[in-house]
């Protein structure tokens, strides 16, 4: 018999939709429920790729005894956290400034006014290594609740008092300046790993944003240390278990600082990360393997994340059937020699465990190994390599297939627009640049209404009853201006526009600088969250002040401009601090350092000369540059898409042809040089490797 959950669209929520436990929804209705019964709020976060999740999910949660227990002392409401960032973050920052630690389960019990009084993570079903079943958990927090209800309630006062008198972040005092990026740059020196690549120790996750950073600061200041530790650290990777190396795509983390055994879930927004990361790698340096790694990434993610409306999935789960009738992690991903033999034969199954580092004792669990890429690719076949390859692929494809959380992100979506659309771009797959279009088409189809207000997901073509937060509205802007600059369609920029503007009316603090991460007329929490940090994404703060940024630079808004620079402001704070928690505002700070650069071009519509400048534009590694393309007045080059017909590029104005013949213009801070008609002296300009 399903439960509450039934009626949801998120795939998390409704993989609990049949437990034994009487789930409700976050909703007013399952707090008002909890008052008039007179019992606590259990609260159990997660999403569907969340292997631990999974695990206290069939001990506990399909638990007959355990259920009945939670259906007569408390509320059970259960979140998923990819649709509800904003539920997540408030709790998690009580359960972290509470134990020192948080992730997923988590876990907190609430009084009937959502105010937090214990917490914890995963609860095991019996007493283990130190921690307490969850019965005994649950038993203890209900007699307290019986026994000792001032108590309780007194304590979920104070901790939200204590959280509503943390001071909030805010943007600083003025922008960052060379010293910063100077002093980042020596932090993350410090905590590189020279011998393995990325940052840390084990686990060890994509450092997406750092990277981006990286390559940009060599860009504008042509370090080489800079460079260094970006090239290192994507080789690295690509050649580790972490990447997929049959079909391509990047697993959440390693659980080694060596990259070799990853945690199987794959995630849309660590891929359309990493996409963009190898393309722009390959933009900077011309590497043959971030050539490879870019367009490998972006297949995956058409071929097996992609939604039959056109947006992109949110995660593939780790788990899947192992053959024998049982769920185990990586079961659909990992190799034996026996196996290989099965597949290749002898010859060529010895062959494929020295390339792929499959041993007979194993790099993974019982015996079984992570494909590696340990040799360089120059020394060995390429034509039997690629022969081995698509057989264990081909093979691979037989085996039961992990699930899949199908519902679709806004602001996963965002990133994954950028990416396709500009790898599309630098190496002419234009069915890269349709797949990104086709999305973007769905957001403002589905997701956005007549007021440009996003909703966070959507599942199956119907929008979910989430509203967007700040992430969603900065990456999604990210997203439409990447797409208005590769296709020269200005529709995609007058998006942007509508989005941002809702970012400076609704989530900016009324002091200026400062962002929310939800809007101010969003539910109201016990506290309005608000973190300037990147997680496993760019923070909502630092992706807007990019966005900004951006869309100051083609139209010239002081607004937008002033927004971001107060922004950045976080950026001059923490950025020396903790640059490896602030990676993409410092790729935005030099971008504004750098200008950012404004580059457009003009010519008649399909004329050769016009797409190479426009491709030579695109290929500019100046950081955060804008690049709008067109015949001469702002009118869209090419044939526009559906709608964008009459759209205007405000950076085409004023420019015409020279000589009767296409052209490009660079600007970089009210300065503009003269314009060329050679791609050549365009390449010079731009310092186009090409």
């Amino acid at each position: 018999m399903a439960n509450r959950l039934a009626h949801e669209t998120s795939p998390y929520l409704l993989q609990h939709a049949t437990n034994p436990v009487d789930w409700w929804p976050w909703s007013p209705e399952a707090f008002a429920e909890a008052r008039r019964r007179d019992v606590p709020v259990l609260l159990s976060v997660g999403y569907s790729s969340c292997h631990w999740c999974h695990v206290m999910a069939s001990e506990s949660f399909e638990d007959l005894t355990t259920a009945k227990y939670l259906n007569a002392h408390f509320v059970s409401v259960k979140v998923d956290r990819e649709e509800r960032p904003d539920v997540d973050a408030v709790y998690m920052e009580a359960v972290q400034a509470a134990t020192g630690q948080g992730g997923w389960p988590m876990t907190v019990f609430l009084t009937p006014d959502a105010e937090p009084f214990y917490f914890g993570t995963y609860f095991p079903p019996a007493p283990r290594h130190g921690m307490a079943s969850f019965t005994q958990v649950l038993e203890g927090v209900s007699a307290a609740w019986t026994d000792r209800r001032e108590e309780v309630t007194e304590v979920g006062a104070r901790i939200v008092t204590e959280l509503a008198g943390r001071s909030l972040a805010h943007g600083g005092d003025g922008v960052p300046g060379e010293g910063e990026m100077t002093q980042a740059l020596l932090g993350l020196t410090r905590e590189y790993d020279a011998g393995h690549g990325g940052f840390g120790g084990a686990p060890k996750f994509p450092p997406s944003m750092v990277v981006e950073f990286l390559l940009r600061h060599h860009a504008r200041t042509g370090s080489e240390g800079a460079l260094q530790m970006a090239a290192h650290t994507c080789e690295a990777m690509a050649r580790g278990g972490i990447y997929d190396q049959l079909g391509g795509g990047f697993a959440r983390y390693a659980v080694d600082r060596e990259w070799v055994v990853p945690h199987f879930e794959k995630m849309l927004y660590d891929n359309a990360l990493l996409c963009r990361v190898y393309a722009h790698l390959w933009r900077a340096t011309g590497s043959d393997l971030a050539r490879r790694i870019a367009l490998e990434t972006a297949d995956f993610l058409v071929r097996e994340l992609r939604t039959p409306e056109g947006g992109f999935a949110s995660a593939l789960d780790a788990d899947s059937d192992d053959g024998s009738g049982g769920h185990a992690e990586g079961a659909f991903y990992v190799w034996t020699p026996e196996r290989l033999r099965e597949v290749l034969g002898e010859a060529d199954a010895e062959f494929a465990g020295q390339y792929y580092g499959v041993t007979r004792e194993g790099t993974f669990e019982e015996g079984a190994s992570v494909l590696q890429l340990p040799v360089g690719e120059g020394l060995v076949d390429a034509e039997r390599v690629e022969s081995v390859r698509a057989r264990l692929f081909a093979a691979r494809e037989e085996r039961p297939r992990p699930g899949r959380d199908d519902k679709v992100v806004a602001a996963w979506n965002g990133l994954a627009i950028a990416a396709l659309a500009e790898t599309g771009a630098y190496f002419d797959r234009p069915d890269l640049v349709e797949r990104a279009t086709e999305a973007a088409d769905l957001l403002v189809r589905v997701h956005l209404d007549d007021a440009a207000r996003l909703c966070r997901t959507s599942k199956d073509g119907r929008a979910g009853a989430n509203a967007g937060v700040l992430e969603d509205y900065g990456d999604v802007a990210e997203g439409f201006l990447a797409l208005a600059a590769v296709t020269g369609e200005g529709a995609w920029l007058e998006f942007a526009g509508f989005l941002l503007d809702i970012v400076l009316d609704k989530f900016v603090a009324e002091s200026g600088g400062a962002l929310f991460d939800t809007a101010d007329d969003a539910e109201q929490l016990i506290r309005r969250p608000q973190d300037p940090m990147d997680n496993a994404t760019p923070s909502g703060w630092t992706a807007a002040a990019g966005a900004l940024l951006s869309y100051a630079a083609h139209t010239g808004s002081e607004a937008h401009r002033s927004a971001a620079e107060g922004a950045l402001g976080v950026v001059k704070a923490l950025g020396p601090r903790a640059p490896r928690f602030i990676g993409w505002g410092l790729a935005v700070a030099e971008a504004l350092l750098d200008g950012p650069r404004e580059i457009a071009v003009v010519g008649p519509a399909g004329d050769a000369r016009t797409a190479e400048l426009h491709r030579t534009a695109l290929l500019a590694t100046a950081p955060g540059a804008v690049v709008a393309a067109g015949v001469p007045g702002g009118a869209p080059g090419g044939a526009p898409g559906e709608g964008s017909g009459g759209d205007e590029f405000p950076l085409l104005t004023g420019r015409p042809l020279v000589d009767g013949a296409a052209a490009a213009y660079v600007c970089r801070r009210f300065v503009c040089s003269a314009p060329t008609t050679e791609v050549s002296e365009l390449k010079d300009e731009l310092h186009v490797f090409e």
